[in-house]
């Protein structure tokens, strides 16, 4: 459940998406299978190892000319199949809580 009640749509391919993870330092790029994907995060089928890659934090590059990106995270690798979690902005704003509107409702 997302945080405003409502169930989070997830979105499951009958074949994969062709897609890249890359390091945010640009050191390592792997290509890579979109199998599932929701707002908050996605479930990935990488090719060999991957071992040795540094996955606290890379980019999942969802097109070829590399606009269109999401910051994730690692969550669990099973073989060659990754769940990964998208983050967010560092400057991304925050909802206010309830009593916070209600602060203001009163002032």
């Amino acid at each position: 459940m997302t945080e405003d009640g409502k169930s989070a749509e997830r979105v499951t391919f009958s074949r994969g998406y062709d897609v890249c993870i890359m390091a945010i330092d640009g050191t390592w790029r792997r290509d890579c299978q979109l199998n599932a994907i929701s707002d908050a995060d996605a479930t990935l089928t990488v090719e060999g190892s991957i071992q040795g890659l540094n996955l606290k934090e890379f980019f999942l590059l969802l097109s070829s000319t590399g606009l269109a990106y999401r910051r994730c995270e690692l969550v669990r690798v099973n073989g060659t199949e990754m769940d990964i979690r998208f983050l967010r902005g560092k400057h991304a704003k925050k909802r206010p809580s309830a009593s916070s509107k209600d602060k203001e409702m009163m002032n």
